[in-house]
């Protein structure tokens, strides 16, 4: 089927290399020869009810996102411009960096006086909660850097104080920061520490005689650096710093300081250097701080886990350190859920861009003299598009699950979160950034301009992969969690009852050896090939661990050996749990064209996730014949998702506004008149 294919591209080329026509006498230039730009509503239709599927999609607050959508369009602030006969707003990237952050700053300010932030540290509860994430995920669509620039502010420097604060902090700090009294950052990674937490080298010691902790920065691998806000903006910061009491090191804690006056002023005892321009998220200014003998009240221990007396004693429930480290960590799981989302929405723009251009634009022809075939119509672009676009959609209802289980937490389920926001941050931040690239390829040299996004969005995502926590050591993470309940389970025998491991309760699935296209679209095949794989992964990991153990390597040795299975093992995990979330949401709905098409959608996402990943084959869960069943299945997916893939991206419900002028009519955008 692939040589057929070959050669049907090789015909169409040859054709269009080969189609010569006489020049005319009298040559017409008239516009009626000229291509024209074809709405792609005008030949594509609806199977399904786009507004039902949007509300599965975005999961919550749908009437929230159009409000602030509305609120970004009608204010120059936000950059309107007027492309092609539609209005646009995008920021202005040709800005100087200078420029970039002021305007930010700007537009924050403006969606504090509409109310936007109202409640988002005052107000408790699910709903509250998860208001606040659909307006930041809005935020983030528009622009990264409103979207980080806000995140540092509440999530970051906000929710510090709210889950490592007590009473005197919450009553003292959360309204002003709510209202942008204070401008808050969060001073954690240092130019020697980054996903090492525990080992950064900022110091802080205590002096009874004045009740005060006295901050310092003790060697230029200490400095703070990367630190959002820190170079122009923020007035106070969250400072991790090791704790020293009587000489004993009580490890990381947090306080708070004040870095600049009201007046914008740094202050006393405290140096301050920008980061400098960035390959994107110029609108955030980071900075780096160094802390010089700089004195805080008592008071200002964030003390919920941890305290020191007037005197100088240290007291803390948690008389572990590593528990207690646990505890410093665990409220900063908002980050990892807060990219996750972000980086799917990032995912849809590049998608609805990339796929309507497709829709509209045309190369070659198949016959002479032909019409021009549109680019999606092209298996080859299918190929490119259509599995990256199913793989968003089964990506936002594991977002979307990861919030629902985050705003409902309680300390019981704080282990599954971390893990599985672990997992799905890694997993959908690699997967934005292969998105992006091939939207930017796929739409040709109109994606290197930076008004119409695709290019530039590569830039500006491309630090969550690294940021709150780096992807690989996140895998990692998940692994050893595996590791843990696995050996746990074994040791006590007792049955799988956490992180999705309860399928190693049952029997291990059997794979029939024949896969027609009914099989591999049945979900409980899907399941099952994905429950082998991890199940088979975990075992395998565990007993690589427990041999290099037995060879008198150390157990954390022994996991840094064994870290390519680790690596399979955690994208396993991840991409099961993803795949469970889609079944789940699937399984809620009633027979019809909804239900029809998302069967489809998620038999792609199975399909193509096992068709990429070589321990089917490495591992033998199947066979070379099998693993071409399953290829030849995604591109006779490719085919029956086409004639909806106007539909799937109008589904994501992003205004035109928010996308760029390829989109839609790329030749009047394109025109002498809008020079």
């Amino acid at each position: 089927m692939s040589d057929n294919r070959a050669l049907r591209r090789a015909h169409v080329l040859a054709n269009h290399i080969l189609q010569s026509n006489p020049p005319s006498s009298n040559p017409s230039l008239s516009r009626e020869l000229c291509l024209q730009y074809s709405p792609p509503e005008l030949n594509e239709s609806y199977g399904f009810d786009v507004k039902e599927m949007r509300k599965l999609l975005d999961g919550h607050n749908v009437v929230d996102r159009d409000w602030i959508y509305g609120l970004m369009m009608q204010s120059n602030l936000f950059n309107r411009k007027e492309r092609g006969g539609k209005i646009f707003v995008s920021p202005d990237y040709n800005q100087t960096m200078e420029q970039q952050r002021e305007i930010t700053m700007k537009r924050i300010w403006y969606l504090l006086e509409n109310g936007v932030f109202k409640g988002w540290l005052t107000e408790t509860g699910p709903e509250a909660e998860l208001r606040k994430l659909a307006l930041l995920e809005v935020c983030g669509i528009y622009d990264h850097s409103v979207s980080i620039k806000v995140g540092v502010h509440f999530f970051l420097w906000g929710n510090a104080v709210k889950f490592f604060g007590t009473k005197r902090h919450h009553e003292k700090w959360l309204k002003n920061t709510e209202d942008y009294v204070v401008k808050g950052c969060f001073a954690m990674t240092e130019l020697g520490h980054g996903s090492n937490v525990r080992g950064i080298e900022t110091v802080t010691t205590y002096d009874p005689k004045t009740e005060e902790f006295v901050i310092n920065t003790p060697c230029e691998s200490a400095q703070k650096y990367w630190i959002g806000g820190a170079a122009n903006h923020a007035t106070h910061t969250i400072v991790f710093s090791q704790l020293h009491i009587n000489g004993t090191n009580q490890g990381v804690h947090a306080f708070i300081a004040q870095i600049r006056d009201q007046d914008g002023n740094i202050c006393p005892n405290i140096r301050i250097a920008d980061c400098g321009h960035k390959i994107g998220l110029n609108g955030v200014d980071n900075g780096r701080i160094w802390f010089d003998n700089l004195r805080i009240p008592r008071e200002n221990l964030l003390n919920a886990v941890a305290d020191v007396s007037s005197d100088g004693k240290y007291v803390s429930s948690i008389k572990d350190p590593d528990q207690r480290f646990g505890a410093f960590m665990a409220p900063l799981t908002s980050g990892r859920v807060t990219i996750a989302s972000s980086a799917i929405y990032s995912a849809k723009v590049g998608l609805s861009i990339a796929i309507r251009y497709s829709l509209s634009r045309r190369a070659f022809s198949v016959t002479a003299n032909g019409p021009e075939v549109l680019l999606l119509d092209y298996p080859s672009h299918q190929r490119r598009l259509l599995p990256l676009l199913a793989k968003t959609y089964a990506m936002s209802f594991a977002a979307n699950e990861l919030k629902m289980i985050y705003v409902k937490r309680t300390p019981e389920t704080n282990k599954a979160i971390h893990v599985v926001s672990s997992g799905f941050k890694a997993v959908l931040t690699w997967h934005n950034m292969h998105t992006l690239q091939e939207c930017r390829e796929a739409v040709g040299g109109q994606g290197v301009k930076t008004e119409n996004l695709v290019g530039q969005l590569k830039g500006e995502f491309d630090v969550q992969t690294t940021f709150e926590g780096d992807n690989n050591v996140l895998m990692q993470q998940v692994s050893k969690a595996l590791f843990a309940e696995y050996v746990s389970c074994k040791k006590r025998n007792k049955p799988f009852k956490e992180l999705g491991l309860e399928h190693m309760n049952s029997p291990r699935p059997v794979l029939p050896t024949q896969l027609t296209s009914s099989t591999l679209r049945c979900s409980q095949f899907q399941t099952n090939v994905f429950c082998l794989r991890e199940r088979d992964l975990l075992e395998r990991f565990t007993s690589e661990v427990a041999q290099l153990q037995g060879r008198g390597e150390s157990r954390e040795f022994s996991f840094l050996l064994s870290h390519q299975l680790a690596e399979d093992l955690g994208k396993a995990f991840t991409e099961k749990a993803i795949l469970q979330t889609i079944l789940d949401a699937e399984a809620k709905l009633p027979t019809g064209s909804v239900k029809d098409v998302l069967g489809l959608v998620r038999s792609m996402y199975a399909l193509i996730s096992l068709e990429e990943d070589p321990s089917l084959l490495r591992y033998g869960y199947l066979s070379q014949d099998n693993v071409g069943d399953v290829r030849r299945e995604v591109s006779k997916l490719c085919g029956e998702l086409r004639p909806h893939a106007l539909a799937l991206v109008t589904s994501f419900g992003i205004p035109d506004s928010f996308l760029s002028p390829i989109a839609f009519n790329w030749v009047e955008a394109n025109a002498w008149s809008s020079v």
